[in-house]
């Protein structure tokens, strides 16, 4: 019986050799059925919705309010110093796991704004972004039969994130309420949440300020969660991209920050948002060392490193002065009120974000038959794009009336946006 491995040099010569490779291709090559060679993971959740709307944008000129791109970009300083580490020669591989001075920079940075003591050295990950470093965190933990708590309506990558990593999601719905002042906020039923918890829970997902819904979890609700992950033993895995643009004063709190967290906390982060850099792919994992070393393996592998010239700018951006943020929050608290005014008067419900850079609307009173019914026809008749709500759900029907947009643009387009979107009524 032939081996297997057998090339084709054991031939006396290239043209015997091609002569009898042509022969058995012809004689042998059987019909493939692709769809029996995908993984079933592949099969259980579909492309980007927030992707799919921006190409739908695009083929119709729409203004493009789906997609979270920042409508600025990143500071002067921040560039030029990207520049010179080229230039400089930091061209190639830098230590698979950060470059130690963009390690320093961060490690600084989380202990000094989110309260959370991090060694450079035992702590940080740095990852092609906080998309990567999420993966690699759940990679680093999951075992099978390992469940994952996750809030809806969730950030569209969570749910594929569990099921590439081999975790079985456990979603539990942020509703809303009505506050004394009359605002509508968002939180979880503190039995649904309780309910969710098992002898299976590995970790709960925790997104503050929340995208879509720009909710910030309060120290109250951080704390109950805290609680519930003590008596569980299981972890946090935090994702705070957002977590300098919060508004009207709120603070960001860290769960990794409360003292019982410390040691079950993963915190994810990066420079995406806030730096107005999305294209650099530079974002971070912090971990207790053992987390660490087991989280460090999975993103060596899944892509070596993050680009080691930008790492050399991250470090700049992240010892700019706190008035970068404040300036950088007051920019987006004006188009957060200017678009929140303009869609309230088009004839959608919703309120003020109280994070991030979207805002979660209801469309109930536009009389479509679901949301993504309504995507294609705002697209296509009113030229704006937004995400179909049902997209940042597990239960679609949750969302069926609800719908995403973003505000991180330039003023002249946003002010273009809410012209368009005053045309509704009239062409409904």
């Amino acid at each position: 019986m032939p081996h297997r491995g057998a090339k084709l040099s054991n031939f006396a010569n290239n043209n015997e050799a091609a002569t009898f490779a042509a022969s058995v291709h012809l004689k042998r090559t059987p019909k493939i059925t692709v769809q029996s060679k995908l993984s079933d993971k592949s099969t259980r959740f579909s492309e980007s919705v927030i992707r799919g709307m921006t190409q739908l944008c695009l083929r119709h000129n729409a203004i493009n309010l789906s997609q979270g791109t920042p409508a600025y970009q990143p500071p002067p300083e921040v560039k030029a110093a990207a520049i010179e580490a080229i230039q400089e020669g930091y061209n190639q591989y830098s230590i698979t796991w950060g470059a130690p001075a963009f390690r320093d920079a961060i490690a600084q940075k989380m202990t000094t704004f989110n309260d959370i003591p991090t060694d450079p050295d035992r702590n940080v990950t740095v990852t092609c972004g906080s998309t990567e470093g999420m993966l690699s965190a759940l990679l680093a933990i999951i075992n099978p039969g390992d469940e994952i708590i996750i809030f809806e309506p969730f950030y569209e990558n969570y749910g594929p994130d569990t099921i590439i990593s081999g975790a079985e999601p456990v979603y539990v719905a942020l509703q809303e309420t009505s506050a004394s002042d009359s605002t509508i906020r968002f939180t979880y039923d503190p039995t649904e949440l309780r309910n969710a918890f098992s002898a299976n829970t590995k970790a709960i997902i925790i997104n503050t300020p929340n995208n879509p819904l720009g909710k910030v979890f309060t120290h109250d609700e951080l704390q109950e969660i805290a609680d519930l992950c003590c008596e569980y033993d299981c972890l946090a895995i935090t994702d705070e991209i957002y977590e300098h643009m919060i508004y009207d004063e709120k603070p960001h709190i860290s769960i990794g920050s409360l003292p019982q967290m410390r040691d079950r906390t993963i915190t994810v982060s990066g420079l995406s948002k806030a730096y107005s850099m999305t294209g650099w792919r530079l974002g971070y994992v912090i971990a207790p060392e053992a987390l660490t070393n087991a989280i460090r393996k999975m993103h060596d592998f899944l892509t070596v490193g993050a680009p080691h010239p930008l790492q050399r700018a991250g470090v700049v951006a992240l010892n700019l002065p706190p008035s970068y943020h404040k300036a950088l929050v007051a920019k987006y608290d004006k188009n957060r009120k200017l678009l929140v005014n303009n869609l309230t008067k088009a004839g959608f419900r919703c309120q003020q974000p109280e994070g991030a850079y979207y805002i979660m609307t209801d469309i109930t009173d536009f009389g479509f038959p679901d949301d993504t019914a309504f995507a294609h026809w705002l697209v296509k008749e009113i030229g704006v794009g937004g995400v179909p709500g049902s997209s940042f759900y597990s239960r679609l029907h949750l969302g069926r009336t609800k719908f995403r947009f973003m505000f991180s643009m330039a003023d002249d387009i946003l002010a273009e946006a809410c012209e368009r979107l005053m045309q509704i009524k009239a062409k409904i």
